[in-house]
């Protein structure tokens, strides 16, 4: 099981509504002037929602602007509550900043009130710091178990957030979502889904340029978050 990392976000001089309750977001006025010098994950990254829980599964792979490949292991899926993971897209050092801020507040909600964020709550808050932060056209998927249920969702960078049975993101969406349409069905078992969305990654990596080199799936129960890199497709098709 992977540990659930708690963070901190220093005190703001001038909130606003898209804010969190204590702190400020980070100044990325830089943006991407950078071009290509900035890592980015390309991606094909899905969410998959079952009775049993939620199977997230990303590819590995990070890239110079799109052009040439910097990294083959890049974990895109992060624990951010104790039920609760999201995926990177975009990016990488926007999507890391906004998962830093996440847990933040989800470790103050928690210090706060005794009890973990409702998911629902937590993507609505996922929604309102990609639309009104400096985070760089991240595109993430946010996945989660509570009392509800298990829940999936797709937030854009807009801040919009959408909920579904399954959804994808990244640069190999179309490739996914052809495979996915085939295969998904009702009453999936937390390991048929995986097997689904592994072969989804599979399909996005044979021809998208921006995803390829294995998978990382991660499962979330009402029991926590399990991530677990293949770099064989094999193993858990």
């Amino acid at each position: 099981m992977n540990n659930w990392t708690q963070g901190s976000t220093p005190q703001g001089d001038d909130p606003s509504p898209y804010e969190p309750e204590l702190g400020s977001l980070p100044d990325d006025s830089r943006g991407d002037e950078r071009g290509d010098t900035v890592n980015k994950t390309g991606t094909t990254t899905i969410g998959i929602a079952t009775d049993e829980g939620v199977v997230i599964a990303t590819d590995m792979r990070a890239s110079l602007g799109g052009r040439f490949v910097s990294n083959k292991n890049v974990q895109k899926v992060e624990q951010i509550h104790p039920t609760a993971a999201l995926t990177l897209v975009g990016s990488v050092g926007g999507a890391q900043s906004f998962i830093r801020t996440l847990r933040s507040e989800v470790n103050l909600y928690g210090s706060r009130r005794g009890e973990p964020m409702p998911i629902e709550a937590l993507a609505t808050l996922a929604g309102n710091f990609a639309r009104g932060g400096p985070f760089r056209a991240i595109n993430p998927i946010l996945g989660g178990v509570d009392s509800e249920g298990s829940h999936v969702y797709s937030i854009d960078p807009a801040g919009g957030v959408m909920e579904d049975d399954y959804t994808v993101t990244g640069s190999g969406m179309q490739l996914a979502y052809g495979l996915l349409e085939q295969e998904y069905e009702e009453g999936l078992s937390l390991e048929e889904a995986q097997s689904v969305a592994a072969r989804a990654i599979k399909s996005a990596v044979e021809r998208d340029t921006g995803s390829g080199n294995g998978v990382f799936l991660a499962e979330v129960t009402d029991e926590g978050v399990d991530i677990q890199g293949h770099d064989d497709f094999d193993a858990v098709i």
